[in-house]
């Protein structure tokens, strides 16, 4: 007998080796299997991601499941035995006890990303684990507009690096927001689609960075979606400044659907 449980979790990246397990590497899977495996006092439990973040990327609003072995222990039980044995870099926010059938990775309906760029003429050593850095002049009203062409259903493989092993390319956008954090001095992005390729959401922002600079036209996404080819953007924005922000399991909100208004 086993009970699965759900849970939220936020960690800072910048000293894992990406989610998924690697040999001799840590990882935040690898560093969650090792704590279940202290708790079930030598059983194997497999984590399963809603995705696998890269190395130095973040996560706020990433979730796992797992079956665990034996009696079952109560949900708030169980956040608190975790994160006891968490390292510093790593908190668990919530806990759900779930029926079988719901799956961490198979069951999203959608991917919330944001991507934080600093504008500082230097980079800050304060945020350089947690910021993209761009320190030339950006006209963010361009990449507002420019963003609106990757709203909708498109085939991506402009913006999917060579790594990914998915074949199939095509994804809808919901939503894109572009804003000026004045207080920071940051280009804040925020990305809702219904899956993302391999670095996907870093190439976007690279993209957009090169519009709001005028090294591209602004409706010049349209020519490179249609082109379906990774050589038309050539730049992938530094896996620092990424974070994984929320994972959605019922039907994306109204609100975030601006692809609808099309």
């Amino acid at each position: 007998m086993t009970t699965r449980y759900k849970m939220t979790m936020a960690y800072d990246g910048h000293l894992f080796h990406g989610f998924q397990l690697q040999p001799d590497q840590r990882t935040v899977q690898g560093t969650v299997e090792d704590a279940l495996k202290k708790m079930t006092k030598g059983k194997q439990i497999i984590v399963q991601g809603s995705g696998r973040t890269d190395a130095g990327v973040h996560a706020i609003g990433q979730v796992i499941h797992f079956d665990y072995p034996g009696k079952t222990i109560p949900a708030n039980r169980m956040i608190l035995a975790l994160n006891s044995m968490m390292p510093t870099d790593i908190i668990f926010n919530n806990c759900e006890i779930v029926n079988e059938n719901f799956h961490a990775r198979y069951s999203i309906k959608g991917k919330w990303y944001r991507y934080r760029v600093s504008l500082d003429h230097f980079v800050n050593p304060f945020k350089r684990f947690y910021t993209g850095h761009f320190s030339y002049a950006l006209d963010v009203g361009k990449m507002q507009e420019a963003a609106k062409d990757l709203l909708g259903k498109h085939d991506f493989t402009s913006f999917a690096a060579s790594g990914g092993q998915i074949k199939d390319k095509v994804r809808t956008i919901y939503y894109v927001n572009i804003a000026k954090d004045e207080k920071e001095n940051e280009i804040v992005f925020d990305f809702i689609g219904s899956g993302f390729l391999y670095n996907m959401v870093r190439i976007m922002v690279a993209a957009l960075l090169e519009i709001g600079n005028g090294r591209r036209p602004v409706h010049d996404l349209k020519r490179v979606i249609a082109a379906k080819d990774r050589q038309e953007v050539r730049q992938t924005a530094q896996a620092s400044g990424l974070y994984l922000y929320h994972v959605f399991y019922d039907e994306i909100p109204q609100k975030y659907r601006q692809d609808r208004h099309l």
